[in-house]
């Protein structure tokens, strides 16, 4: 059992074998503590710090280009004021992005497709938020980029409204519905895109911990649907949140929490520290 554990760390250090192949690290916003919000970096830095997937939001300038902004303006990421609409590519890239300290930097807005072949090739995959309104541009850019397998689709509607807007796109995405767990009709949200498709993965955010979906999830993941939850705002889990674990030393009604009720992928604003749990646990489990 000893010369296994050893084996086990010195494969993880080489980063020859990935302690969390059975719950995925989603980095939201990538690595954005490290790199400036929304840069072409942040999504470096977080591929090449071994998460699964990195997550981005979607935005277009005036002149029809998809970036990547997270907000509807630019005000409190660049030096510069409005929204991207209001600019096309060519102005909007002269403004720079900040950093965490507020200072302007020299990176520039990326665009969707920068991103997308930046990351090209690599064990990650991308999920695109506030994307919605561009699920057709955003599936021309990938196709153009070689890339579409590498992108999860997601949306805060319900089948049949995603049906009608983009019923001819649906076989040929990566979907992933988002579904609050508060609502009383989050089953019937669920049960009703599982017998019409089968998504990737279900986002699944609650405010209140009471949901008997929290504790019987076997009816999404029995289809290979995987159970997303998200660990960063407290709003979005009822509390068992990444600053519990990571500035109250927490884990157990945390991280611990969220896998104890299905958790199969985990977006958070601590990759580095969640990878690094991840791996802890998986060694104890070796050792014991």
């Amino acid at each position: 059992m000893r010369t296994k554990l050893i084996v086990t760390v010195l494969l993880l250090a080489a980063g020859i074998l990935k302690a969390q192949n059975k719950v995925l690290v989603a980095a939201h916003r990538g690595d954005w503590r490290n790199a400036p919000e929304n840069s072409l970096r942040a999504f470096e830095y977080a591929a090449a710090m071994g998460v699964d997937i990195v997550e981005l939001d979607l935005n277009k300038t005036k002149d029809g280009v998809l970036i990547i902004m997270h907000d509807q303006t630019i005000d409190r990421t660049t030096n510069g004021k409005g929204k991207p609409s209001d600019y096309t590519l060519e102005e909007i890239r002269k403004f720079g992005l900040k950093n965490g300290l507020g200072r302007v930097t020299r990176n520039p807005i990326p665009t969707f497709k920068e991103v997308m072949q930046a990351l090209k090739g690599k064990p990650v995959m991308v999920n695109l938020d506030k994307s919605y309104p561009y699920y057709r541009e955003a599936y021309q850019a990938l196709n153009e980029t070689g890339t579409l397998k590498q992108a999860i689709f997601k949306a805060d509607v319900t089948y049949p409204a995603l049906e009608k807007r983009y019923g001819s796109l649906i076989d040929s995405i990566t979907y992933m519905p988002v579904v609050n767990l508060d609502k009383p009709d989050a089953r019937l949200i669920i049960n009703e895109y599982l017998q019409h498709m089968k998504p990737w993965a279900f986002e699944l955010n609650f405010k209140t911990d009471t949901s008997s979906i929290l504790t019987d999830n076997k009816f999404i993941t029995r289809t290979g649907a995987k159970v997303w939850f998200n660990s960063l705002w407290a709003s979005l889990n009822a509390g068992h949140d990444d600053d519990l674990a990571v500035e109250e030393g927490n884990k157990k009604d945390s991280w611990d929490w969220l896998l104890a009720h299905g958790a199969m992928v985990l977006q958070t604003d601590r990759p580095r520290e969640l990878l690094a749990y991840l791996r802890f646990r998986y060694l104890r489990s070796q050792k014991d």
